[in-house]
């Protein structure tokens, strides 16, 4: 009986123990709080005597680390010194990329403990009614001139009707301000501009997106002199002026540091006048409007040997505005990247002397090109790569839902197939969790935020989720799909995807280094600030700070650790959502596996230190995790400004579901390959102390997914918003809603038909003479049998697809073919033994 009094009473012990830990008190508060515990312990049990003084040794040391005196000279002092000898070595190029942009709601995420209303305060996402009209009206029409065929196949770029539209519309110039001309769109509303388009033209998409993104035009926003923002921003906004951006070199792809292009400071003639200036040369390929441009960005490194503007021998990277009018220049050449053919190409300069004043910012900016470039990528990424996955996601929900209703095999439509509805299911749910994370993000941009983890969040997987949705769209097709002409809607979205996937930041390194190996540092409360501290040139400051960040963040993770224990082994229950109702179970799981990613994020960097930078695939799988997690918030978000739609609730599970378990399942990985066996033990324990509880979506779910987007519903409206749905003769999305529309109306009729099969009246045939049959037995009326012929042209003018003659595809005159002459001849004996 004493046994089990002292078991009772040591488990109440723990319970007050773990209660401090997950609600994050004070240190004073928790040292008191426990000091009584272990008091009234000590009265209601006769405790072993090693047991007691293991408990109560436990309790000074809790007490020690009050006396900031003692625990600043014994403790911290020490692990200073042994940090810097383990903290990562930095590049500059890394530092500034650190320090870029803002720590935001993905901060509330590596907490363990995130606090709902700084995310739910965010306004929803609209637009105003002037971007609204620009959409609704010159985007409009756009995409009534776009005709993707011709663009691609016949001419090899936009014809000129198009190129003149698109700059006397100002689409280079949304996020100009109106005083120099502009447009002065949100960030919303260029993504909004983008999504639509992209659902019509990947090379229209491509075209528009770079101008509004990392370029001369951001770039002088931000920076520039007030002389430069008037020399250029006008003839940017009106279109007289063609910008690109010049990065990428051929031997120097993501590692900026290695650039090779070169500026020296020297002496030269400008406009007739000898003046200190640059001595530029350099070669770039993959640039985006290059072969067409005017003003060309360039990043290179800066040297001043002469030390003719400053002491320093070398500035490092450096952004300037160069004419392309300039002797030594050479562009118009261009790349061909996969059939889609956007202006883009290479472009060299050898010997180009430009003033000092063509560096963006003027002469003080010199260095700080690359520092420009991350701060500003900190929030373009997230805004028109991932605009053109939700634009891509949308139109192959539109078109692919309404294919499979109308596309019947075995006198069934396709969709009632569950192979069918499993690509179908991805399809809707990806295209809901992009159109989530793009809308929310690009508000949170609106609000002043430059929230650089998430944008590579947005980038790394709303372009991975669009892959995905573009295979599963040409799987649905088939061969309608596969076959190339100015009938098909999907072959050059598919045939575009590796260039998203590829561009501002190859996915392979944005998922193994930038997520996690920028996030770990950025949005942790406590890291940066350390390493900050252990650099602090001043010892005694420096070691007081690290004194601070260092306990502080002790108590961060003993408080992940109990909290991701206790969610773990009560399925998330013990946290409070922000709201009620269905969704309230998917905001309890999300904290509860932001918790276990804080507390997993912790130990890594603690066992590994700087080599887990090297551990790339540990390190994607951290990545993982807290995308996951940032991208079912999104989503919960999204459905809330939404007004929460109860049609759209089986999109809401799909996608929590499916990216929790995701989260769940990185993690596990991440354990299964923890390099320290021991400490992955622990984890498990306390990340996972009933086992792997969280399941996948059920197949049920998919099937209600499925009716939603093969139907004329509220659902599929919402879900595919940007979709070009004008009734134009050049619209295929319009032609694929009217026959989806049509094919459900006529649903009864089709029953009719069958039931008449299988009853013996009329027999199978083809089935235009099976309508004729039908009306001949009076199983269907003259107009039932006008609907469904009517039906039957619709469905067949979509499923038809093109055929050339061979001259037509060919892009060079070649011979005709010479058929060889059959011979009877013997050959030799030795010739016949050779073949």
């Amino acid at each position: 009986m004493e046994v089990i009094t002292w078991l009772l009473w040591t488990i109440a012990l723990a319970g007050v123990a773990l209660t401090v830990a997950y609600r994050r008190m004070p240190l004073l508060q928790s040292t008191l709080i426990v000091g009584a515990a272990l008091i009234v312990y000590g009265l209601f049990t006769d405790s072993y005597w090693l047991w007691g003084l293991l408990l109560w040794g436990a309790f000074a040391g809790l007490v020690a680390l009050n006396f900031t005196n003692f625990r600043r000279e014994y403790l911290a002092a020490p692990i200073l010194r042994q940090y810097r000898t383990m903290a990562p070595d930095m590049s500059s190029t890394e530092r500034e990329a650190l320090e870029a942009g803002t720590v935001w709601w993905d901060g509330e995420l590596f907490s363990g403990l995130p606090d709902w209303s700084r995310l739910t305060a965010l306004p929803p996402a609209r637009l105003s009614d002037e971007e609204q009209a620009f959409l609704d009206g010159p985007t409009a029409d756009l995409c009534d001139l776009l005709d993707e065929w011709e663009i691609t196949h016949e001419l090899g770029d936009m014809p000129r009707p198009v190129w003149d539209f698109i700059l006397k519309q100002r689409f280079f110039a949304m996020i100009i301000p109106k005083a120099y001309g502009g447009l002065e769109f949100s960030p919303y509303a260029v993504g909004m501009v983008l999504a639509r388009i992209a659902g019509r033209s990947t090379v229209a998409a491509s075209t528009i997106g770079v101008p509004n993104s990392l370029g001369p035009a951001e770039l002088l926003l931000h920076y520039g002199t007030q002389e430069q923002k008037d020399k250029y921003l006008p003839g940017l906004a009106s279109g007289k002026e063609i910008p690109c951006f010049a990065l990428t070199a051929p031997r120097v792809g993501s590692d900026a540091s290695a650039i090779t292009d070169s500026g020296v400071v020297c002496r030269g003639e400008w406009e007739g006048e000898e003046i200190i200036g640059i001595r530029l040369n350099w070669d770039k390929r993959y640039i985006t409007l290059a072969p067409i441009s005017t003003v060309l960005g360039l990043a290179f490194k800066l040297y001043d040997p002469e030390h003719l503007i400053g002491e320093q021998d070398e500035y490092g990277i450096t952004a300037a505005l160069i004419p392309t009018s300039l002797p030594g220049i050479d562009i118009g050449r261009r790349h061909f990247p996969l059939n889609i053919p956007f202006q883009n190409g290479p472009t060299q300069g050898k010997d180009v002397f430009v003033p000092l004043d063509a560096i963006i910012g003027g002469p003080e900016r010199a260095g700080q090109g690359w520092k420009m470039l991350v701060e500003q990528l900190s929030a373009g990424r997230a805004i028109v790569l991932p605009s053109n996955a939700m634009g891509g996601g949308q139109a192959a929900a539109w078109s692919t839902g309404a294919y499979a209703r109308i596309r019947r095999q075995f006198g069934l439509p396709i969709s009632r197939f569950e192979g069918v509805g499993e690509a179908l299911t991805r399809i809707a749910g990806y295209t809901y969790i992009i159109n989530s994370a793009v809308s929310v993000t690009t508000t949170a941009i609106a609000r002043g935020e430059k929230p650089s983890v998430p944008s590579a969040i947005l980038k790394y997987h709303c372009t991975e989720m669009a892959r995905q949705i573009a295979q599963d769209a040409m799987d649905v097709h088939g061969g309608k799909g596969i076959m190339l002409g100015p009938k098909n809607y999907l072959g050059r979205s598919y045939q575009a995807m590796p260039i998203a996937i590829t561009v501002e930041g190859a996915n392979i390194l944005t998922r193994s280094l930038i997520i996690f190996g920028q996030g770990a540092i950025r949005c942790h409360p406590f890291v940066l600030k350390e390493m900050e501290a252990a650099e602090d040139s001043d010892t005694a400051r420096g070691l007081r700070h690290f004194d601070e960040h260092l306990f502080g963040h002790v108590g961060y993770a003993v408080s992940n650790a109990a909290r991701a224990f206790l969610l773990a082994l009560t399925h998330a229950r013990l946290t409070s959502p922000p709201v009620f109702g269905p969704t309230a179970r998917y905001y309890q799981h999300i904290n509860r596996y932001s918790a276990a990613f804080a507390l997993a994020a912790d130990f890594s960097m603690l066992t590994m230190g700087g080599s887990l930078k090297r551990r790339e695939l540990l390190s994607a799988r951290l990545g993982d995790i807290f995308s996951s997690i940032y991208l079912a918030s999104m989503v919960l978000k999204s459905y809330a400004d939404q007004g929460q739609p109860e049609e759209d609730l089986p999109l809401v599970e799909w996608s929590c579901r499916t990216l929790l378990y995701q989260a769940q399942e990185q993690l596990h990985g991440l354990l299964r390959n923890f390099p320290n066996r021991p400490v992955a033990a622990l984890l498990r324990l306390l990340v996972f102390p009933r086992g792997r509880t969280y399941f996948a979506p059920a197949d049920e779910l998919g099937q209600d997914i499925v009716e939603l987007i093969t139907n004329p519903t509220r659902s599929r409206e919402r879900l595919c918003t940007q979709v070009w749905q004008d009734a134009s003769p050049n619209n295929p999305m319009a032609a694929l809603q009217a026959a989806l529309v049509a094919a459900v109306e006529a649903a009864p009729l089709q029953t009719k038909l069958k039931d008449a099969l299988r009853a013996g009246v009329i027999t199978a045939g083809d089935p235009l003479e099976l309508i004729a049959a039908a009306e001949q037995a009076k199983v269907l009326t003259p107009p039932e049998a006008a609907q469904l012929r009517d039906l039957d042209r619709q469905v067949m003018d979509i499923v038809n697809v093109d055929d050339f003659d061979s001259a037509e595809l060919g892009t060079k005159a070649r011979k005709p073919r010479q058929r060889r002459k059959k011979t009877t001849a013997k050959k030799p004996a030795a010739q016949a033994e050779a073949s």
